[in-house]
């Protein structure tokens, strides 16, 4: 998987601005469904099984990245700009950042005498241009930046930007490739927008209409030195979520995905998080209910320039979803 994960992660794909991510992943999983196509918000909805199953399971692992966008170009060519999605001011210090276009600039700040001086609104990006008539050859207001870091093997373990959420992505797209006659229908989404509301979720969960809908992200790690308390690890599996601030799991999905964890041997771990949420948490209120619930990815470093998956993980979160997919969907209501 290591090349897929790769493609996905490097790509630029900023909330908004999911089409390059959705061309890769779409060339990725083409040939192992049944259909595949692009809604009016740009979700990627492709599906595995029968039409007339008895039940449909969705899958939800979101394309776009954190970032920021450009609010205004000074007379000497220095970029102000705000953050899309979740991102902490002093994460941004002297990192690069790329423009769509590939044009790289790297973050600078006014001076501050206190780090809790430290604001968006004191911070620059700095392309290499000596005016704003040359900067805006290059970039123009409205135009959106990412992390410049490429994906860097460790071996077991990989580091890169937008692991949020391009391994659940590559963790979806793997379980495509694998369903081998899948007797539930399966829809996998790979939505957009979710770091700035969940929004490409909620609107697929309502054309989906699905039985069971399961997030396929992230979550956060306690295994850092002095790190928030959180019973999350790199290296011990799957994490089966119970709750985050988006979403309190249904009894019967968080009893079923650990009840196939011990049934196939495969590792995981329990999930409390006390902040942030998934796509879970948009496709639970869609219609009149969703039963649902997420499968995560432990990832050190979360929505920083740098996050840290353990590949061991990574195929614990291909393994359960895969048994999911075969598994007596009715057993949710016992």
């Amino acid at each position: 998987m290591k090349d897929m994960i790769r493609a996905f992660v490097e790509e630029f794909g900023v909330a908004g601005h999911e089409g390059r991510v959705r061309t890769i992943i779409a060339d990725q999983i083409r040939e192992h469904v049944d259909d595949m196509h692009t809604d009016a918000l740009g979700n990627l909805i492709a599906t595995r099984g029968p039409e007339d199953a008895d039940a449909t399971l969705m899958f939800s692992a979101h394309m776009d990245e954190i970032g920021l966008i450009v609010t205004h170009i000074d007379d000497n060519g220095f970029l102000r700009f705000s953050n899309i999605g979740g991102i902490q001011p002093h994460r941004l210090l002297d990192e690069r950042v790329v423009f769509a276009n590939g044009q790289v600039g790297t973050v600078g700040v006014e001076r501050v005498e206190k780090l809790k001086d430290l604001k968006m609104e004191k911070m620059f990006i700095d392309i290499g241009c000596a005016s704003k008539k040359e900067a805006a050859e290059y970039v123009e207001v409205g135009d959106a930046a990412s992390f410049h870091r490429p994906l860097v093997d460790m071996g077991d373990r990989l580091l890169s930007k937008a692991m949020d959420d391009r391994i659940g992505c590559a963790v979806l797209a793997q379980v495509l490739k694998e369903l081998d006659s899948p007797k539930n229908r399966i829809v996998g989404v790979f939505s957009v927008q979710e770091e700035v509301g969940l929004r490409g979720a909620r609107t697929a969960a309502y054309q989906v209409a699905p039985d069971l809908g399961i997030a396929l992200d992230v979550t956060g790690t306690g295994d850092t030195p002095k790190a928030r308390r959180l019973d999350v690890s790199l290296g011990d599996g799957a994490a089966i979520k119970i709750m985050d601030m988006s979403l309190i799991t249904h009894p019967g999905v968080k009893r079923l995905l650990l009840e196939l964890a011990e049934e196939h041997g495969i590792s995981y771990q329990r999930e409390v998080l006390e902040f942030g949420g998934t796509d879970a948490g948009a496709i639970h209120l869609s219609r009149s209910g969703v039963p649902s619930g997420c499968i995560s990815i432990p990832t050190r470093y979360l929505h920083r320039p740098s996050e840290m998956v353990d590949c061991s993980d990574v195929r614990a979160c291909v393994d359960l979803a895969v048994a999911l997919c075969g598994a007596d969907l009715s057993r949710i209501d016992r």
